[in-house]
């Protein structure tokens, strides 16, 4: 069985997986897909983290707009270092995601790893928390101002459900896409652990019996 953990920023989710894995005895896939994609696509790691789930820039989708209003405007593409497509990085990370979780006993963060092993045995988990508590967490994260905690909160949020649902068709937020929704600030990061390994263990003994 393979465990997925969706989360939204702020939420916890890296922390809770990190448990989970640790309590079950299994491999924790997180930034190795970072790393892995990294090295299919010529980037440098840190690169790929910034890019990955985002929107294209503004300025980027800004001028791509303006050409197309005003091609006058813009009689050849401007100037810009060689970069691959979010499409290819797509492609990269279901790979990467697909290799590090082939196998039993992996929990894999984010990456939309729910939708990429949606055809595999997998236990598929969305962590999620109220804005207060997730603002809090980004303040100290980050270790910067409200304001600025809030806008990545935001952000990343519209990034990620952009991202599933641009290459997905799916919502991000629904729950029906996943078989628990937790939320860790009821819970604790320590309870919505122990609830999803509760649930490994018991789908596990069903699978014997």
């Amino acid at each position: 069985m393979i465990v997925t953990i969706s989360r939204e920023y702020g939420a916890g989710g890296s922390e809770i997986a990190r448990r989970v894995a640790a309590a079950l005895g299994w491999r924790l896939v997180d930034n190795e897909v970072i790393d892995r994609v990294a090295r299919e696509s010529g980037l440098p790691a840190d690169e790929v983290a910034l890019r990955e789930e985002r929107a294209p820039g503004f300025l980027e989708r800004l001028t791509r707009a303006l050409s197309r209003a005003a091609p006058e405007l813009f009689p050849r593409p401007p100037e810009r270092v060689p970069e691959p497509e979010e499409a290819a990085l797509v492609r990269a990370t279901e790979k990467a995601v697909a290799e590090l979780a082939r196998g039993d006993h992996v929990v894999v963060v984010g990456r939309a790893a729910a939708a990429v092993l949606s055809h595999l045995d997998a236990l598929h988990v969305r962590v999620v928390a109220p804005r207060p508590a997730r603002l809090a967490r980004a303040i100290q994260r980050l270790g910067t101002d409200r304001e600025t905690a809030r806008k990545v909160v935001e952000d990343t949020d519209a990034a990620r459900g952009r991202y599933h649902r641009q290459y997905y068709g799916r919502d991000w937020s629904d729950p029906a896409n996943y078989h628990m929704v937790l939320n860790s600030e009821a819970l604790g990061v320590e309870g919505a652990a122990r609830l999803i390994e509760a649930e490994v263990r018991l789908r596990s003994r069903a699978a014997k019996s």
